[in-house]
């Protein structure tokens, strides 16, 4: 060493001073020393050779080094740093003619091309494993600045010796594209991710290399000529990753190679399906990965679209192809852009958005990766029935078959499955678990039956068979003892160009969580949108909030709207299964919203209360695979002051129908519920009764000013009249179950009830119920209303309404125990609400008739219904009734039956204003529906 800088120093001997340092690094390479004391020294004198006569010695002992030694490279970083200081000296001083002379002392094309493909493989190594830290930006530029004008030598050695058909390489060619676009897209080359002060240094000492290699690429690739097609799809990943680096220049100069592939494959084949499936797989992980912007999108479009326009047989599918990817780049950085927020609500949104992208375009891969990215969302929030659903999508894309799944496996199940069966059987499996978390089990039921069929029938394993029955029995058992409350729904609008594009001016309907009030569900709503604005008002906002460049969000609580279930309709359904659909399923929501019309009545509200109820539809029904879907169409209906009358006293009346459902069924319900809600209504001086709408409708000038009215005016006197026994059966139960310290209270309301009673049957009839015997105790009844008002009653005809209640109907004639048993089974599944044995039919109709009271004596009637000498006492014994027979075959002649659970008969007011002429027998059952239709 003390000799070679000695020789340096004077300037002298130059051919020794050269071959002196060779041997060194010969010398020092073979010992695997470069890191030892004195290397430094070693090489720092290299880089003070002004001798160019024979550095291409020097050069060929280091590539010929470091290309045989690479591992030794990775192992130990300074040894790296050294060797790339040295070989950028050197290569600093090397011209156009020292390349020229290297590139022909190789004594035959294969050697060359040897060194060509090391030396590509040698500088992508070097630029994937960065040598110097990242803030060392001269040492990096100065490496870059050399390695590129090699880079570009090698190109043109490339042009000349690699390219004509009889010496064309495609593994070098490949390998030159593929260091090139590393080179262009290495992280000390971003400018845009450096301070300004910092950037304009770099700019004016080394330019921007990344618009040179671009160039160089761009020529090169169209320098392949026929030989383009050897590189796709091979190479669309490569240019993709090139065109989306954010330099304007760079993107106009090589987005349109992009045409150029299109061009060459749609050539041969007449179309470029190949190419479209590559660029659609790559850019969503290059995307993903944080490339790509909307400038990117736009400058897509608008370079493609004029390529394609200047084509006429790629103009349509040209066309077709770019809204295709643009379609996909919107969906994918809207994806990007939430996809790391600690809020995981809106990633589920762009997840569904993308996956649904991928399924419309048939791309079965991505489709069901996305699925389990939205799936491990779901179950990471513990939305188990939305998780469900989303397995479900997976599943139904598989056979009960044998054979062999063609799709990417995914999940930790999949590996050891092979057949689809296999993988379909252990997807039903875990979705069967996430609907049994969700309190989902209808939907578990379901899958369950379809698992069974397999066992059963196809592969006929009863073991299985034996243990998926067990578990739909269970859900079974659920259904009708495991409290479910019903989840709240809210209607939630983003407006504002501030939002995201998926959000912007749209409405969604948002499926609550169990007891999460709106309050919470708000805050929660809000949070990753800090500075959005709640509006105060329900009403659709107009251009002023749509078009301005904040954001506004707007939320209120919106009803399910339920749909019709034919196999419910005039059937006795326990509450817990009609609940369920009342609140899942559902695909419409209603808002309504009270607003004054015409002159006020400051005494009766009523009279000029309106309601503008809007219904909103989303795209799919909730529960689905989110836990909120837009809404895509809207309507509003006007409801009159009388309509709105009608509805409200509907749904009073189902209300009470309910609570005494739940008492008769379930003795250990507390009272308190069904004591507010009685005194309520009978009460006057609590809510005010029903008066006011007496005061309102029922007055000669109304009917002159709105002689349209007259039948609904009519419907609502018989939802007043039916009323009645509804509330004189809730006070039995009540005063049954009432303690000492609320008997005075109790009284009060029977005092009440008594006053209400006279006033109602005096105006519009009297109903009376009747009792039959339900032996399916234990389970609150609902009915499917129906939706006919047509077949509502008119005065003169009677009606029974069947009300569950402890009568004992007369002991029937059994031959045997077994048969007796068989029969009530199948007499039970045929009855009706609060229904009655159909061979015990004509005696249990005319014993409970002889057992009703006669309206000609009131006080005696009244006590009767309230105390315990009427329909049941508090020990629940029946005191003997006195009968008339000759009411009794009247009554009988009278009756007919009702899906609805109650009965009674129909008797002329006292008073001139006629009742209804007619009472059909299904005149409860429209209840519910009404209010829906309406």
């Amino acid at each position: 060493v003390p000799i070679l800088q000695e020789l340096i120093q004077s300037g002298e001997e130059e051919d020794a001073c050269i071959e002196l340092l060779s041997n060194i690094l010969e010398v020092l390479y073979k010992a695997q020393k470069w890191a030892v004391p004195g290397a430094q020294a070693v090489i720092l004198p290299a880089l003070q050779v002004k001798v160019k006569k024979h550095i291409q010695l020097v050069l060929e002992r280091l590539l010929h080094t470091v290309n045989r030694r690479v591992i030794i490279l990775d192992r130990e970083n300074t040894l790296r740093s050294h060797y790339v200081a040295c070989m950028a000296a050197i290569l600093s001083q090397m011209d156009r003619d020292h390349y020229s002379t290297y590139i022909k002392a190789f004594p035959s094309r294969p050697e060359l091309m040897d060194f060509l493909m090391e030396t590509f493989i040698l500088f992508k190594d070097l630029i994937g494993k960065t040598v110097y830290p990242s803030d060392w930006m001269v040492m990096n530029m100065v490496q870059n600045r050399e390695f590129l004008r090699a880079i570009n030598q090698f190109a043109a050695t490339l042009t000349e010796m690699f390219l004509s058909n009889g010496s064309f390489e495609l593994q070098l060619w490949n390998n030159y594209f593929h260091l090139a676009v590393a080179f262009l897209t290495q992280d000390s080359l971003q400018l845009e991710n450096f301070s300004q002060a910092k950037r304009n240094s770099i700019l004016d000492k080394y330019g921007d290399m990344r618009a040179t290699i671009g160039a160089s690429i761009r020529d090169m690739w169209y320098n392949l000529g026929h030989r383009k097609i050897e590189f796709i799809p091979g190479m669309v990943g490569p240019i993709l990753e090139m065109t989306l680096v954010p330099e304007l220049e760079l993107r106009k100069s090589t987005i349109p190679i992009f045409f150029d592939m299109m061009l060459c494959e749609y050539q041969l084949t007449k179309s470029f399906s190949r190419f479209e499936d590559e660029i659609l797989r790559k850019l969503d992980s290059e995307v993903e990965g944080g490339r790509g912007d909307e400038q990117y999108k736009q400058l897509f479009e608008s370079i493609l679209l004029s390529c394609c326009q200047r084509h006429p047989e790629l103009a349509m599918p040209g066309e077709n192809f770019v809204a295709l990817v643009t379609g996909l780049l919107e969906r994918l950085l809207d994806y990007r852009a939430v996809m790391n927020d600690e809020n995981k609500t809106y990633s589920m949104s762009c997840t569904v958005n993308l996956l649904n992208f991928y399924k419309e375009i048939d791309r079965q891969a991505m489709y069901i990766r996305y699925l389990y990215k939205l799936k491990d969302l779901h179950v990471s929030y513990e939305n188990y029935t939305e998780g469900a659903y989303t397995l479900l999508l997976h599943a139904q894309l598989l056979k009960w078959s044998d054979e062999a799944n063609t799709a990417p496996m995914q999940g930790l199940h999949s590996p050891s499955l092979h057949t689809q069966r296999q993988l379909k059987e252990a997807l039903y499996n875990q979705i069967i678990d996430y609907f049994d978390k969700g309190k989902m089990w209808e939907e578990a039921i379901h899958i369950c039956k379809e698992l069974a069929e397999q066992y059963e029938s196809e592969v006929f394993d009863y073991e299985m068979l034996s243990d998926i029955l067990q578990r739909e029995a269970k859900f079974y058992e659920k259904i009708l003892k495991v409290l479910r409350p019903s989840p709240d729904y809210f209607a939630v609008g983003y407006y504002g160009q501030g939002f995201p594009t998926f959000l912007r001016n749209k409405v969604f309907i948002y499926r609550g969580k169990e007891y999460e009030r709106r309050e919470d569900f708000e805050l929660r709503l809000l949070s990753p949108f800090p500075n959005a604005e709640k509006l105060k008002s329900t009403s659709p906002p107009g251009p002023d909030i749509t078009d301005s460049p904040g954001q506004y969000i707007q939320c209120f609580t919106v009803q399910p709207v339920e749909d019709t279930k034919a196999r419910f309709k005039d059937r006795s359904i326990p509450e817990q299964i009609t609940n369920f659909y009342k609140a899942n399923h559902v695909q419409r929501f209603s808002y309504s919203r009270p607003f004054k019309k015409g002159p006020k009545d400051p005494d009766n509200e009523f009279a000029t209360m309106w309601i503008e109820r809007t219904t909103f539809e989303t795209a799919y029904p909730l529960p689905g695979i989110l836990r909120w879907f837009v809404v895509t169409s809207t309507s509003m209906t006007i409801i009159s002051p009388l309509e709105n009358a009608i509805e409200t006293m509907m749904k009073t009346n189902e209300k009470i129908m309910s609570e005494i459902n739940r008492h008769q069924n379930d003795p250990s319900l507390p009272v308190n519920p069904l004591s507010m809600l009685l005194n309520g209504i009978v009460d006057p001086a609590v809510m005010g009764g029903f008066a006011k709408y007496e005061t309102a409708f029922f007055q000669e000038s109304y009917l002159q000013e709105h002689p349209g009215d007259e039948g609904n005016i009519e419907k609502l006197k018989d939802l007043i009249a039916w009323q009645t026994p509804l509330l004189a059966e809730g006070i039995r139960i009540h005063g049954r179950k009432v303690t000492e310290d609320l008997r005075p209270f109790h009284e009060r309301m029977e005092q009440c009830f008594v006053q209400l009673r006279a006033k109602v049957e005096s105006q519009y009839g009297v109903r009376e119920m009747v009792c039959f015997e339900d032996r399916r105790s234990g389970r609150p009844r609902s009915m499917a209303w129906g939706s006919d008002w047509d077949r509502l009653s008119h005065a003169g005809e009677r009606q029974v309404l069947h009300m569950e209640a402890t009568l004992t109907p007369k002991p029937v004639l059994r031959t045997s125990e077994g048969e007796d048993r068989r029969n009530e089974r199948k007499e039970n599944r045929s009855s009706a609400f609060f229904g009655y044995r159909r061979q015990d039919l004509r005696q249990s109709i005319s014993d409970c008739a002889s057992q009703l009271p006669e309206p000609k004596d009131e006080k005696r009637r009244l006590s009767r219904n309230m105390s315990e000498s009427s329909l049941g006492s508090a020990d629940g014994k029946q005191p003997p009734l006195s009968r008339d027979s000759t009411g009794a075959q009247t009554s009988t002649a009278g009756l007919s039956l009702s899906p609805t659970g109650f009965g009674g008969r129909v008797k002329s007011a006292s008073k001139t204003t006629p009742p209804p002429r007619k009472i059909s027998p299904t005149v409860y059952e429209t209840f519910l529906e009404q209010s829906n239709a309406t």
